[in-house]
Parts: structure tokens; sequence; C-alpha cells
């Protein structure tokens, strides 16, 4: 006898997700390396940091 277990999924509408996201800052990071025969012909690095900045009401 087999069971499967039925999972809840929760819908989130984009705008909360990036909200969310952007709320707590998003870090980006990568490399691309592209070579031929050994040498390297192109070199990328990515490195970013994402965040709202909000002012501070007196």
């Amino acid at each position: 006898m087999t069971t499967v277990a039925a999972r809840e999924t929760t819908q989130i509408a984009l705008v909360d997700l990036l909200d969310r996201l952007l709320g707590t800052g998003v870090v980006l990071s990568g490399d691309v390396l592209i070579s031929l025969a050994g040498v390297d012909l192109v070199e990328v690095r990515l490195r970013a940091l994402i965040r709202t900045v909000r002012e501070q009401s007196s």
C-alpha cells in the first residue's frame, strides 16, 4: 500500500515576494569564465547587494 503525502502550497504574489526580499536585502554573486584550449578569454564576476532605503520619519 502506497500513501502520498499531500503538500500544502501557498501562492504568493510577485509584489509580496519582492517586498520581502528587498526589505531584508538580497546578495547576488556569480562567476563566469569562458576559455578555449586552456586560455581564459572572458571572465565576468558579479557581486551585488540590493536593499531598499527608507527615510526615517520624525
